[in-house]
């Protein structure tokens, strides 16, 4: 190419090859100009066909210097970024680079442009590319009465549906693929039947009916129900440890304490969310690849799309999630119902079912999971670590850290390390010293810990996988918080300075310091001040203040501060960790440890700090993600904050509604061997850590019964420094170690285990570093759409089969739905490594129990 002036206009090769595009022509068609364009770069073009028009727009008018200050601003803002691609960084790096003309090819400056107009004016990441517009349009209906009513209906619907089958082993739930399925013809068909009535004001026509159902509509509605759909309300879990008769049983934990720990929680949470803004929405790095598959597909749903073939694949997004979910659907019958090995498939058991040690190492219920071949049933493979949504680094680091972990299990367990030979190898229940689960009304008085009761019972055991994974949840939530104030020290700096800055001068905008192509679009719209998070925040604080006040909870107010204080302090990182890397975490280790101590025996007490931290910071993540994916489709942040208010009441009332119907109509609620499965096993999950560190307390599992444990939290600590440091002077070759992430695999242990991410890894290593690198236009254009699918159809096959046939006991017996329930495997015969002792117990004698 030869020397042009700045702001030159594509050649005339380019321009050919981009208008026939324009008009749809595919690339078979157009094989000899892609020949001499070079298909790799008309295929990169391609896998952006949402913004094709844009994109050539823009690149024949963008200023070479413009290009150049863009894709150096990239280098030095994503260098050490793990999501950033380490192709596209070493491109643009050899673009720059070019210090001659000599060493400029034909496509030199359509190359330098190309890149400048992706990062500069669309995204710097392939997968926001792939889901985002490069415009926006303020005219377009957004927040209307459409909106509103299908919202409030599918709320009520959905909170109450997912509610009822949380306390169910295993669980069912309407998945928001499923939600965004139901909404899009609910939409279209208010679209076609309401009348266009309305009025005028100031300008601005408000009709029932503005006109077709639009992409901001369907998002809105969607984040609407945001709440209903996660498994943020986990306040919900505290009601029946509290108030059934097989956990504490306190009669006090009426409905009016149920709804003002549900409103304190979750308004706190939105509260936080919006001071969270300037930390994790706003910034680009800040990308939250888990939340994107959500919107790709209400894109595909509703926006129509220009007909583009990309590696040989001309089929749409939308139909290509159709044919995936009919798919999905139809074979999940199989692994769902008719042949449930295929969903279990635990095959070294079958060969030797009596075999302790194959059942122990291998097995996919009893054991750690060493098997190459687990599953064939999506609901499963989904399960580890997100293969299709998660970046590739984060299911790599998180699976090393898995598979190492379990060496570290299996040596704790034939050393017989605090008596873990005596119970089974990765049971999360809390046991006593003679292997049976631990009933705490047994050493309780008025709901407080009896020393003589206790002394006559037993100490509470972990399984070897308890304890590892009770211990690595410690190290993780210090290496987590230290390594992200480490790594992220400039982020955090800018936006504490930006929230000063507000505070002195509240009409100030919050995107002032964010100049990215969608913050300038979004400051086109009517901002949400902080104050109006402020009021939110001390409201939801005064109701948790009535809450422990008002009813004979034994909680205080300085424990709620304290408790509360902490989960402020880290909720920068947890939220900062799950928007680059996808990693929740919550502050809930911190909480056990610190309301244990402030209320020594006192299980409820403890559970009340646990669950208001825990519900508090999973709701800010919550709420802050359903931002972002606002952020993304330029929907007005003001409707976002109406729509998350009335979301937020809406489904507390329901769920308050359906928890107490639920224990005062569901015989054997919570008990083992409820018949239809609602076991509660979140409840019982609460109600085990309640007993460890509540009733018996920190100072008894951390001096006497595990001491190792209060150590992991320093050397999360001190290992996060120093390896900060060495991947700062290794920043290329550590560029995607994260050890952060690294002891969040070691986290998934009891009763999770190898069986349920080994075939997710495979599938991240397929379409998240194969697929991605060699097929980034097919990635681009299908591969959310393919989660989508995959996810909505097992979803809808898995709500048929139990309310069709296994709710009314219709079951298949056959040697293929029985055989991976038999064995030790299944929890038939020999359960535990070493016999009891002759006297009938392990451990301290009677008496002299820690």
């Amino acid at each position: 190419m030869t020397d042009v002036d700045q702001g030159s206009v594509l050649t005339e090769q380019e321009k050919k090859w981009g208008e026939q595009h324009v008009r749809n022509l595919d690339i078979e068609s157009n094989r000899k100009i892609l020949e001499e364009l070079d298909s790799e770069r008309a295929e990169e073009v391609l896998g952006q066909a949402q913004n094709i028009d844009f994109i050539l727009d823009k690149i024949s008018t963008i200023s070479l210097e413009e290009s150049l200050d863009i894709l150096k601003g990239a280098i030095e803002y994503h260098e050490d970024d793990p999501n950033f691609p380490r192709d596209t960084m070493d491109k643009i790096k050899s673009l720059i680079n070019v210090s001659s003309e000599d060493e400029k090819d034909s496509f030199y400056e359509f190359d330098l442009k190309f890149q400048a107009v992706l990062i500069g004016y669309i995204s710097p990441y392939p997968e926001v590319r792939s889901i985002v517009d490069a415009t926006d349009d303020p005219t377009i209906p957004v927040e209307t009465f459409r909106v509103y009513l299908l919202g409030v209906c599918y709320i009520i619907v959905v909170s109450g549906v997912n509610q009822f089958f949380t306390t169910r082993q295993p669980h069912i739930s309407i998945s928001a693929a499923i939600v965004q399925i139901l909404v899009y013809p609910s939409g279209k068909f208010l679209a076609m039947a309401l009348p266009d009535w309305g009025f005028t004001l100031r300008g601005t026509r408000y009709s029932l009916n503005p006109g077709q159902w639009t992409f901001k509509e369907q998002m809105l509605a969607f984040i609407m129900m945001g709440g209903s759909l996660s498994s943020t309300n986990v306040t919900a879990n505290l009601i029946p440890v509290l108030h059934l008769d097989i956990f504490y049983g306190y009669k006090w934990a009426t409905i009016g304490f149920q709804l003002l720990i549900q409103f304190s929680t979750q308004l706190i949470g939105m509260g936080l969310a919006g001071t969270m803004r300037r930390w994790a929405v706003y910034p680009v790095r800040c990308l939250w690849p888990t939340n994107l598959a959500g919107i790709a597909l209400n894109r595909a749903l509703v926006k129509s799309e220009q007909r583009t073939t990309v590696h040989g694949w001309s089929i749409s997004r939308y139909w290509f999630f159709w044919v995936i979910f009919a798919c999905s659907f139809f074979y999940y019958w199989i692994p769902g119902y008719l042949f449930t090995a295929l969903s279990t498939f635990n095959w070294m058991n079958w060969i030797a079912p009596n075999n302790f040690n194959l059942a122990a190492i291998s097995g996919s219920t009893f054991g750690l999971g060493f098997n190459p071949i687990t599953t064939f049933d999506w609901t499963v493979i989904n399960q580890g670590f997100g293969p299709l949504t998660a970046p590739f680094y984060t299911a790599v680091n998180r699976y090393i850290g898995l598979f190492l972990s379990s060496f570290a299990i299996i040596g704790m367990y034939w050393a017989n390390y605090k008596y873990t030979a005596y119970l089974p190898i990765n049971s999360n229940n809390l046991m006593t010293n003679t292997g049976a689960a631990f009933d705490v009304q047994k050493v309780i008085t008025n709901g407080l810990l009896d020393v003589e009761k206790y002394q006559k019972y037993s100490p509470p055991f972990y399984s070897a996988g308890a304890l590892f994974d009770t211990g690595s949840n410690f190290f993780f939530h210090t290496i987590a918080v230290t390594s992200i104030f480490l790594s992220e020290w400039k982020t955090l700096y800018l936006s504490f300075k930006d929230l000063v800055l507000d505070f002195k001068n509240p009409l100030r905008s919050t995107y002032s310091r964010f100049h990215d192509v969608h913050s300038r679009m979004m400051a086109r719209y009517k901002e949400v001040p902080d104050w109006w998070f402020y009021i939110v925040l001390v409201g939801g604080f005064a109701l948790s203040v009535a809450a422990v006040t008002a009813y004979p909870t034994r909680a205080t107010v300085p424990g709620l501060l304290i408790s509360y204080g902490i989960t402020i302090l880290c909720l920068i990182p947890i939220v900062l960790l799950q928007a680059i890397a996808g990693v929740s975490f919550g502050t809930a280790a911190y909480t056990d440890i610190i309301s244990g101590y402030l209320y020594p025996g006192d299980g409820s007490s403890m559970m009340i700090m646990r669950i208001s931290a825990n519900a508090m910071d999973s709701t800010a993540s919550n709420y802050v993600g359903n931002q972002k994916e606002a952020h993304y489709a330029k929907i007005p942040p003001r409707a976002i904050f109406r729509v998350q208010i009335i979301g937020t009441v809406l489904q507390c009332l329901v769920t308050v509604g359906v928890v107490n119907w639920q224990m005062s109509n569901v015989q054997g609620l919570c008990t083992t061997n409820q018949p239809q499965k609602f076991k509660c096993a979140g409840e019982h999950s609460f109600y085990n850590t309640s007993i460890a560190w509540g009733v018996i307390g920190p100072r008894r599992m951390f001096n006497d019964i595990y001491p190792v444990l209060k150590y992991c939290f320093l050397m999360g600590f001190l290992i996060a420094i120093p390896l900060h440091f060495l991947k700062l002077r290794f920043r290329r070759q550590l560029r995607h170690f994260n050890p952060t992430l690294v002891v969040a695999g070691m986290t998934n242990w009891a009763p999770y285990n190898l069986s349920y991410y080994t075939p997710g890894i495979y599938v991240s290593i397929a379409f998240m570093y194969v697929i991605k690198r060699r097929y980034l236009a097919w990635w681009e254009k299908y591969n959310y759409i393919l989660h989508s699918g995959l996810t909505s159809g097992v979803a809808f096959g898995a709500l048929l089969v139990f309310f069709i046939l296994q709710y009314n006991g219709i079951n298949l017996k056959w040697w293929g739905n029985n055989i991976s329930s038999t064995g030790i495997d299944g929890g038939i015969g020999r359960q535990a490594l070493l016999p009891l002792p002759k006297v009938g117990y392990f451990g301290p004698s009677p008496g002299q129990y820690p």
